[in-house]
């Protein structure tokens, strides 16, 4: 038992320092709240919306604690930011509300918004159809010449259990406007979901965490080398 022990500890401190390495990285590089300038303004959706839930304006988004007590963004306003279609928002994932009104946007592909499992209000121009569908909505109204998609639907089926589509041994929950994805039941893993047993956790993401920090060293040794020659 103890040596078992004396080898774990070194696995769990590797993934510690990996994943305080990445959630470092990730609050430096929010590149979504600085997509166009200016900031949220009070009297706008996000800003009102910013107010009653105590969050911080930070460049166009709004961030709250989640949690974890780690900021996250709830809020982002992208709306008059001359955009003609939507890249990548993934840092956004974790909005509550989205406005991107006031942009001439000729589509927005569903894909843009797969992940986004608690957004619940979208504005969005009128040429623009909500994410999903309307179905995936609880209400779609338009609103100062704008859609407003309010209330994200499930998209599993109306029990609550598993879709027609998840394989046996999982479950369905949801994963954005108009899709679903399926997760293992407890004590089942794999292809399918049809290895039975714990995941082994740590033998994995510890070896993710140690060469992941093993490249971040020596990228960084690069660099520096790279500057003391110049």
């Amino acid at each position: 038992m103890k040596a078992g022990n004396c080898q774990l500890k070194p696995t769990l401190l590797v993934f510690i320092i990996y994943l305080c390495f990445y959630r470092s990285q990730q609050f430096k590089e929010l590149q979504v709240c600085s997509r166009c300038g200016g900031t949220v303004l009070n009297g706008s959706a996000v800003g009102l919306f910013c107010s009653l839930s105590a969050g911080r304006i930070a460049g166009r988004c709004c961030m709250g604690n989640g949690t974890s007590d780690f900021e996250r963004i709830i809020g982002l306003d992208l709306s008059n930011c001359s955009l003609n279609h939507v890249e990548y928002l993934q840092e956004a994932s974790t909005a509550l509300l989205i406005d991107l009104s006031q942009n001439t946007l000729i589509n927005i592909s569903d894909l843009a918004f797969q992940g986004f499992i608690e957004l619940n209000d979208l504005i969005l121009p009128t040429d623009i159809a909500c994410p999903g569908g309307n179905s995936s909505w609880e209400k779609v109204e338009r609103n100062e010449g704008n859609w407003r998609c309010k209330g994200q639907k499930n998209m599993c089926n109306q029990t609550g259990q598993m879709s027609v589509n998840c394989p046996e041994f999982s479950q369905c929950g949801p994963f954005g406007p108009g899709f679903f994805e399926c997760s293992c039941a407890d004590n089942y893993h794999g292809y399918k979901c049809l290895r039975e047993g714990e995941f082994p956790a740590f033998q994995v993401f510890g070896a993710i965490g140690a060469s992941t920090l093993v490249l971040s060293l020596l990228l960084w040794l690069t660099q520096r080398r790279k500057a003391k020659s110049l």
